[in-house]
């Protein structure tokens, strides 16, 4: 499976792309809002792994998809869209990318294609995202591409010895036909 932006390549994962995320994931940038506090190549490669399985899923519910520039194909970061049923008519959507590329608009660009699949494709009624609430710029990228906040839970994830709030977003299909339309 392969979607295509302006400038971005979201395509399947292979294993040889496990150093790329192991760079990223390495970065302390990248850590601040993740559980994990160093990643290792074995950490990196069941990760990897993780998603190529996620193919194999008959129906498939989980698409993970690695982020590429499309002049090159420098992978720089991964999204996704997971379904918890083959009929369910809602999905989550997640992102991640290299901080080095961060604020230069490439997760909207690759969140506003899993949209578009989520809802033309699979035929969603919604799709949902959460994130910390301290990370002002992933709750950024969520409204700029059409979300809404629909809650604040407080105190719902225990993480790096502290708990912190999640914001819950959601994007309806109608919502969506209406401004992408």
């Amino acid at each position: 499976m392969i979607l295509t932006t302006k400038r971005l390549v979201l395509r399947e994962f292979e294993e040889e792309d496990w150093p790329a995320v192991l760079a990223y994931q390495s970065d302390p940038r990248y850590l601040r809002y993740y559980d994990w506090m160093h990643r290792t190549e074995q950490d990196v490669r069941a990760f990897v792994r993780m998603f190529i399985a996620w193919r194999e899923g008959q129906p498939r519910t989980k698409f993970q998809l690695a982020i590429t520039l499309a002049p090159g194909g420098q992978l720089i970061g991964n999204c996704g869209i997971r379904m918890k049923t083959p009929r369910a008519r809602e999905g989550d959507l997640g992102y991640e990318l290299d901080p080095r590329y961060w604020g230069c608009g490439y997760a909207p660009e690759a969140a506003r294609a899993l949209l578009a699949f989520g809802f033309q494709e699979l035929g969603l009624h919604r799709i949902w995202a959460q994130c910390i609430a301290e990370n002002v710029a992933s709750a950024h990228v969520l409204e700029k591409i059409g979300m809404r906040q629909e809650g604040r839970l407080r105190q719902n994830e225990w993480m790096k010895g502290r708990w912190w709030d999640t914001l819950q977003y959601a994007i309806l299909e109608t919502e969506y036909y209406n401004a992408y339309s």
